[in-house]
């Protein structure tokens, strides 16, 4: 889904998003949004990480 580009906030994406995930099942594009506040993307318009949190919690059965 190209959601992380250059790798620097890519941890902190990364980790924020398992937690989200683990912890809500449905989520939607507005819950992810907020649950992914706070870590700061030079490259994208944060449009594909969403996309790619919410098909990685799709995969993950939420």
């Amino acid at each position: 889904h190209h959601g992380l580009q250059c790798g620097y906030c890519t941890p902190g994406m990364v980790m924020s998003a398992i937690e989200l995930v683990e912890k809500n099942k449905g989520l939607t594009e507005q819950q992810i949004r907020e649950g992914l506040e706070g870590n700061i993307c030079r490259c994208t318009g944060y449009h594909n990480i969403v996309k790619s949190v919410q098909a990685a919690a799709e995969e993950m059965g939420g």
